[in-house]
């Protein structure tokens, strides 16, 4: 993508759109996406602060999420029969591969999610980024079996160049860019691309770490996101996202907020809960796309 003013996507206002419907008649598609993150512990933690090397406290807190916060994830979301989609780091592939084999087992889909969380897109040599998704795909696809068909950059960073090196490596859709509450479509120089609603609000890293939500808060915060969409989807479906992280809302005293909150969603009736992949496939073919 060259340098522009706005995205490589027409502006189009919720009010323009032509009507979907999800499967089922749903109002609302639903998807919950944990992330599984590494952080090496010869590497700074990005935590919004020079970090130390190595810095105990804070890669500590992000191990335990792998070593016991994605079981307790995994437990809540295979108690609903909810299918999670993945953000992946490949170096988890060699730091933990007994969690994204236990993954595979609940069927996740996974997502490529850079090299490790440590490296942002923006922050790497210009010629190496290229070289680092393909290889994060790559590597997924060696381990699953089956190549990743989404993308979420390491806190949400894109360059300009990056919509072309996913193309390039054959994704399809893309979660960065959360100003909407639909898909709709990218034009990466005449390929295409499609964005997926993700989020930055209903999201537990900066409710926990930077506005210091309550558990009952979060509970509440993803209550009222989906009342609203679940109202609105009644003219025309809406897709809502619910992101985690192992190391924030797998601690004992928060995971319970995150089943609570499934159980209320899971008390309405036109709600389709939803694989990234799956969202965009029923997109592509609904005659809605814009």
């Amino acid at each position: 993508m060259k340098p522009q003013k706005y995205g490589p996507f027409p502006y189009t206002p919720i009010t323009k759109r032509p009507k979907i419907t999800w499967p089922g008649g749903a109002r609302v598609a639903f998807w919950i996406i944990p992330n599984m993150e590494f952080f090496p512990l010869d590497e700074p933690v990005p935590v919004g602060r020079p970090s130390v090397v190595p810095d105990i406290p804070n890669w500590s807190q992000r191990d335990y999420g792998a070593r016991i916060g994605i079981f307790r994830i995994m437990e809540v979301l295979k108690n609903r029969d909810i299918r999670a989609t993945v953000t992946l780091n490949s170096e988890v592939l060699d730091a933990y591969p007994e969690i994204v084999e236990e993954g595979m087992k609940l069927d996740w889909e996974f997502m490529g999610h850079n090299q490790s969380n440590a490296r942002l897109l923006n922050a790497i040599p210009e010629d190496e980024e290229k070289g680092v998704i393909l290889d994060c795909f790559d590597r997924i696809e060696k381990f699953t079996g089956t190549r990743p068909k989404g993308w979420l950059g390491s806190g949400l960073i894109e360059t300009w160049n990056t919509l072309d090196y996913l193309a390039d490596a054959g994704c399809q859709y893309v979660a960065d860019w959360v100003n909407d509450d639909l898909p709709y479509l990218m034009d990466i120089d005449g390929k295409q691309m499609v964005s997926i609603p993700y989020s930055r609000e209903i999201n537990d890293i900066p409710q926990f770490e930077v506005h210091s939500r309550t558990p009952e808060e979060f509970d509440q915060m993803i209550r009222r996101q989906f009342d609203t969409l679940y109202r609105e989807g009644e003219q025309s479906g809406r897709v809502m996202a619910i992101c985690i992280h192992p190391f924030l809302i797998g601690l004992p005293h928060r995971i319970d907020c995150l089943g609570s909150a499934l159980d209320y969603i899971q008390g309405h009736d036109d709600v389709w809960f939803a694989t990234g992949s799956e969202i965009i496939d029923h997109y592509l073919t609904s005659g809605a796309t814009f």
